[in-house]
């Protein structure tokens, strides 16, 4: 099926497929079955050899090419086969060309020289066959004859690990089912064994490491290194003889694709050390408040003791995942040494992009279309790329305007990558307030920018007059050119739809495009669909059906590439072969557009991406974010992470055995016939649960190995099983058995569009595994931080990647009501995760879990909590200063010293903390104020919207209503009131300590000059709550002296009840402690 076929639209559970084609006078077409054995480069026949077989070019994953193209590719190419990548053997009857020389099996004087009468060929295309939807897969499936035995080296004996079908000198044939394709007869001891091409991504480990032919190897090769050596010393390299080696840009790819930066020991250390005194003063100041009780406001003092242990906690919880922080350096030039070589295809590994978007009001279609955009011009090889955009709406405005985003990435994409401009969003591009003439010598660059910006603009009109229609739905629906009414009018109750876009159209340069499809799932109603989590699991399952990238790259559709290199700086921790198998995802900072220059509700959120995830980073990984995150596909379907194999113990027979003072002799096995049997059980259940991946053990690094099962031996779960945990679709299952990605071979494009429509219909996840334990886990509108839990359970470790440029942007919400209703949403998602048994408290233990990772996780998840002691430690002050009481007794010489030295500790402890982390002292700030803003409303609400929805299952809703219109301007939206009953608890807070304050310096002006004293540490307390208040306070103001009236009345109505409350305490009668005063009956005058 081409790219620009039309709609496919269907049903899997009402047995409907249709095909709705988008030229005008096209009509409705059933999908047809396409047959047929065409080249995959011309599309001609394939046709057959002289001994009337089919003609088959490559031995090893048998691609689809035809003689033309066999032998114009092997005289003028690249000589390799486009799938496999396996160098062409020179076939009978076809003559010899330049490294044939070694291939002395197969004479054939007739035609060794006959080239007269042959096709010149075409040229070679590396993009999908003309009527094709799937990716090139890059890993064949092997099967090996089972009668075939490998002769062994060594007399019989194995001398590494290695199988011998992954053998390095072992033959390598292709087929299913038994059936070879090799032309020549399967064994047949007169002709040589042909050695297997080596693949760069894989290990070594796979090709022989550690056999006699591989030693031997490498001791000839260092032979002849330490003779270059010493020859280039005696001669001093003037003969021009190593002019001609690449030994330098040999090394250069040898060295690892990344390293890890230590934090200097001079910031890092110090930064450790008070942390250590802070626990030691903590504990004194504990003991000081718990023994020195105030009689006088028992109530006030214990409150305040109980939630100054609670921050304490909090504190602990928050601060020990930060002791091990690193940096990270990538290297992209060793990269491309080694996957992108000069005149070869590149190996670099394919990535699925996914895009969700749930309502185009919300999410404009331009701010989607924008980051389309720049996910098609990224720097990766275009034929590696795959754009999924998955519209939960329905929307046919989403639909049309990925239609119109197809047309314009034709000329968009070519300017990118011609002037290697940055980002690669034209909305952000263009309104870039620099000198776009910096760096840019090519006279033609002003003009094609001019000429480009015109066009967008002429889209932008096209996008915006989009919008504008679809603000008046017709009562009938929205209809198709064709006439066909649009599938998804029933937001509730649609089939679902695919259309590929782009996958075979060029651009205007006459280069290939990525692939662009658009997938809206089916939804039915009595089905619970899972919001966002269920659109990404949909689109795990369709990318796997028709392209199974490896890797899989998460964005909200508000988030667009900014560092057209981000993939490959991804890449640089995924293909490292020291690395990158236990890697489960890279997770890449958030940053955001669009933000007023004070930032005044911590927006950036600086203190968590680069404090808090690199000191995870050091531990197990950063938590899943949400988006911005490169997955390994694998890790997605809850397969345990590679183990690292354990060195075998060393013993010794110095001492006898029933010595115990010799630690290095062997250990006396105790019986433990419990234990050994739940251990053995266990190892069973885990066999069972983690069948083996296709290869598993190509391209993992030496000393690690998957879990395959009962010794090697459990090659696949039962096909019972594995449709229990991934669905009934063999073709999704089978993908999920492919370790390094790739599509099956001889899948026919309209039985996977089928296929496709199955794995998205609304039934599909129902008595399986999926958000259980695969995909996206459902449960929790935090599904990031609830799926990333899962994975670090499963032994599996993440990477944070912070490049010089942000990898992506964002749009962030400057308003303060939509602000806190996000913040309500996350810490809603954290009380879920609380409540359920996924809480890190109990769950995942004997797993790979780090105790230091699981506190992260913990404090995830109980940070909501610390809402309820906040309110009341902020409301203290007001009820001090109207009462006159305190919360803490006269202090003493040593009191005031703990006192002092735990505020000494915090703030030492943060300068350090800024200082290794390069944080600055306003986003630190503005982080601490929003900290208290949020604490006090959303974590408030999301704890008793939890529990109702939890515990009693009502879910309920804060609306929001604007009451009061910025003007225009930048940053109009920043003074834009939208009133939600979220603004209550600040407000309240805001209103008590002001009429605290005030009474308390009535009463100090009204008993003298001796009652100053006291008030000051009540003063100091209630001006910290107004100061973390302080931007909450200025939002409510708005601009200028226009205040919402909404405000006023809310301020009036609190401050009349505590008035008459201040009134009701009486504060100004003097308060008399001598005897009371009775009437004596005497006239005194």
């Amino acid at each position: 099926m081409q790219a620009s076929a039309g709609l496919v639209a269907g049903s899997h559970n009402r047995n409907e497929l249709v095909v709705i084609l988008r030229d005008e006078d096209s009509s409705r077409k059933a999908a047809e079955h396409l047959s047929g054995q065409t080249c995959h480069i011309c599309g001609d026949d394939v046709g057959l050899t002289i001994e009337g077989e089919l003609f088959v070019a490559c031995n090893e994953c048998a691609f689809p090419i035809c003689r033309a193209c066999y032998e114009y590719e092997r005289r003028e190419g690249s000589q390799v086969c486009p799938q496999c990548k396996t160098r062409f053997k020179r076939l009978k009857g076809c003559p010899r060309v330049d490294g044939d020389e070694e291939e002395d099996d197969i004479d054939d004087l007739e035609n060794e020289f006959n080239l007269e009468g042959r096709s010149n060929g075409q040229d070679m295309n590396h993009g999908f066959a003309a009527d094709a939807i799937t990716c090139v897969s890059d890993l064949p499936r092997v099967n090996v004859h089972p009668d075939y035995q490998l002769p062994l080296l060594t007399n019989g004996q194995m001398v590494d690990d290695t199988p011998p079908d992954q053998h390095a000198l072992g033959p390598s044939f292709m087929g299913g089912g038994g059936k070879r394709i090799h032309p020549l007869p399967f064994p047949d001891p007169s002709l040589p064994v042909q050695p297997r091409a080596m693949d760069p991504s894989k290990d070594l480990a796979a090709y022989g490491y550690g056999s006699v032919a591989w030693k031997e190897r490498i001791e000839i090769w260092k032979q002849k290194q330490e003779k270059l050596h010493m020859m280039k010393s005696d001669d001093g390299s003037k003969d021009g003889y190593f002019d001609d080696l690449d030994l330098p840009l040999m090394d250069e790819a040898r060295q690892p694709l990344s390293r890890k930066l230590r934090i200097p020991s001079s910031q890092i250390n110090p930064y450790r050390m008070i942390i250590l005194i802070r626990l030691v003063v903590l504990g004194f100041f504990f003991h000081y408040r718990v023994m020195h009780p105030v009689n006088d406001a028992y109530a006030l003092w214990l409150v305040s003791v109980i939630c100054e242990i609670w921050f304490a906690l909090s504190w602990i919880f928050d601060q020990f995942p930060k002791w091990f922080p690193i940096d990270r350096e990538t290297y992209l030039d060793r990269l491309s040494l080694r996957y992108e070589k000069e005149g070869q295809p590149s190996q670099l590994s394919h990535v699925d992009v996914f895009v969700s978007t749930v309502d185009p009001v919300k999410e404009p279609p331009l701010v989607t279309v924008n980051t389309v955009l720049s996910i098609l011009a990224v720097d990766y090889p275009v034929e590696k790329v795959s754009c999924y955009v998955s519209d939960d709406a329905a929307a046919m405005i989403t639909f049309e305007a990925l239609s119109e985003a197809s047309e314009f990435a034709r000329k968009w994409v070519p300017f990118c990558k011609k002037f290697n401009i940055e980002p690669r969003a034209p909305e952000w591009y263009f309104a870039q307030k620099i000198d776009y003439l910096n760096d840019k010598v090519l006279p033609s660059f002003v003009r094609e920018r001019r000429a480009m910006k015109r066009e967008y603009e002429k889209f932008k009109v096209r996008i915006n007059a989009l919008v504008a229609k679809a603000r008046k739905v017709p009562e009938e629906g929205w209809t198709m050119q064709d006439g066909t009414p649009w599938p998804g009018n029933n937001i509730r109750d649609h089939p679902g739809m695919i259309q590929v876009f782009l996958g075979q159209r060029h651009d205007i340069d006459g280069n290939d495009l990525p692939r662009l499809v658009y997938v809206s799932r089916e939804k039915r109603p009595r089905f619970s669909h899972h919001k966002n989590a269920g659109a990404m699991n949909a689109l795990v399952r369709v990318s796997a059906v028709l392209t199974n990238a490896p890797y899989v790259l998460n964005l909200g559709c508000n988030h667009y590439i900014n560092n057209s290199k981000a993939l490959r700086e991804a890449m640089c921790f995924m293909m490292d072969p020291l690395l990158g198998k236990r890697v489960c995802y890279v997770q890449f900072p958030q940053r955001f557009d669009g933000i007023d220059s004070h930032d005044r509700y911590g927006n950036t959120n600086t203190v968590f991406f680069d404090i808090n995830m690199k000191g995870l980073d050091g531990i197990q990984g950063p938590m899943y974010v949400g988006t911005g995150c490169v997955f390994r596909r694998i890790a997605l379907y809850s397969y345990d992470a590679p183990k690292p194999k354990k060195p075998p113990t060393r013993t010794c027979n110095c001492w006898p055995k029933w010595c115990c003072g010799c630690f290095c002799s062997g250990r006396r096995k105790k019986k433990q016939p419990n234990k050994q049997r739940k251990a053995r059980n266990s190892k069973q259940r885990d066999e069972e649960a983690s069948p083996l991946v296709c290869t598993a053990t190509d391209g993992i690094e030496e000393g690690v190995s998957l879990n395959t099962g009962k010794a090697g031996n459990n090659f696949a779960m039962s096909e019972q099983k594995l449709e229990k945990k991934f669905g009934q679709s063999p073709t999704f299952i089978a993908s999920t058995l492919l370790e390094d990605g790739g599509t099956l071979n001889g899948a026919i494009p309209a039985s996977l569009l089928k296929e496709a429509i199955h794995v998205i219909s609304c039934g599909y996840e129902d008595k399986t595994e999926w958000g259980k334990e695969v995909g996206w886990i459902y449960g929790s509108v935090a599904e990031d931080i609830l799926t990333g839990f899962k994975m670090h359970c499963h032994g599996w470790r993440s990477i944070y990647c912070v490049p010089a440029r942000p990898a992506f942007m964002g749009s962030a919400l400057i308003n303060v009501s939509d602000r806190l209703n996000q913040v309500l949403r996350w810490a809603l998602g954290s009380i879920e995760i609380f409540l359920s048994r996924h809480c890190p408290l109990w769950y995942g233990y004997g797993g790979g879990l780090k105790w230091l990772e699981r506190l992260s996780y913990v404090n995830a998840t109980v940070y909501p909590w610390t809402s309820i002691p906040l309110v009341a430690y902020c409301t203290l002050p007001a009820v001090c200063l109207l009462t006159g009481n305190f919360i803490i007794p006269e202090l003493s010489n040593v009191a005031s010293l703990w006192f002092v030295s735990l505020f000494i500790c915090i703030f030492a402890t943060s300068i350090l903390e800024m200082r290794w982390s390069g944080v600055g002292v306003d986003e630190w700030w503005r982080n601490q104020q929003f900290w208290v803003i949020g604490g006090v409303s959303a974590h408030l609400f999301a704890v008793f919207q939890g529990l109702l929805k939890v515990i009693a299952g009502v879910n309920t809703n804060f609306s929001t209503m604007t009451s009061k219109a910025g003007d225009d301007g930048e940053f109009s939206e920043l003074y834009e009131l939208k009133w939600t009953t979220l603004l209550i608890p600040p407000t309240t807070l805001l209103i008590v300590n002001l009429i605290g304050v005030t009474a308390g310096i009535s009463n100090a002006i009204n008993n003298g000059y001796d009652s100053w004293g006291p008030l000051l540490g009540k003063l100091f307390f209630a001006f910290w709550v107004l100061a973390h208040l302080y931007p909450f306070l200025k939002g409510l103001l708005g601009r200028g002296n226009r205040t919402p009236t909404i405000i006023i009345i809310w301020s009036t109505l609190l401050a009349s009840a505590f008035s008459l409350l201040w009134v009701h305490v009486n504060p100004f009668v003097a308060k008399s402690d001598g005897p009371p005063l009775e009437e004596c009956g005497l006239d005194c005058d």
